[in-house]
């Protein structure tokens, strides 16, 4: 499963893809993934921070809350942030299947 709850924070397991038209989730990747396309190229920390920045508006949390628990530089990424309605509300209306 690409995510993870454990102790009001959600761990995401995500599959960057940098270098995009637009910003936008896509299909899970491999059975561990999100697939998310980013605008920014990697390029000095720019895709990150455009993830960043993604993340904290689609699920309303703060920038500051997002953290980088593995794959800074790397497409295969873990953040973590804290649980909300928000993101319960996007779990299940895009990815019920698999709850």
């Amino acid at each position: 499963m690409f995510y993870n709850i454990e102790d009001e924070t959600v761990s995401l397991r995500i599959k960057a893809q940098p270098n995009a038209s637009k910003n936008e989730f896509c299909e899970v990747y491999g059975n561990d993934a999100i697939k998310i396309r980013i605008k920014a190229p990697a390029v000095e920390g720019a895709a990150n921070k455009e993830l960043v920045k993604f993340l904290a508006k689609s699920f309303k949390v703060s920038k500051s809350d997002i953290l980088f628990k593995t794959g800074q530089n790397s497409k295969i990424k873990i953040v973590a942030f804290p649980l909300n309605d928000k993101f319960i509300e996007w779990i299940k209306l895009n990815h019920s299947n698999v709850i």
